[in-house]
């Protein structure tokens, strides 16, 4: 069973910083891809980053220069650090992992205020 764990969520003042940190339950090298995951009030949960396992990245066209998502496969932890956030970045943020086969987890999301 495989389990992500995402910490690092709070309330922070626009133009300020947070980095939040997937710690998987295993070797995070089971995964094809790792990436975070944002849902809003009354919106679709939609994709903020990921991470390949051969270190393609890709962000959302709205967090782009803004955020960046890394991984430390001696800890098993992938991390998103967001910088010069929005009161739009508000939202659940989910860790994501998908594996070879396409089977895919979520973690319990962690959340972020960001406030004007």
């Amino acid at each position: 069973q495989v389990t992500l764990v995402e910490s690092g969520g709070g309330l922070v003042q626009a133009g300020g910083s947070l980095r939040l940190s997937c710690a998987a339950s295993g070797s995070i090298f089971r995964f094809n891809a790792m990436g975070w995951y944002r849902q809003a009030p009354g919106k679709q949960r939609e994709l903020v980053a990921r991470s390949t396992s051969r270190s393609i990245t890709t962000y959302a066209d709205s967090v782009k220069d803004r955020f960046t998502i890394s991984r430390d496969n001696a800890k098993n932890t992938v991390y998103l650090q967001m910088g010069g956030l929005k009161p739009e970045d508000t939202g659940v943020y989910y860790c994501n992992g998908v594996g070879y086969s396409g089977d895919m987890y979520w973690g319990q999301g962690t959340q972020v205020t960001v406030s004007s």
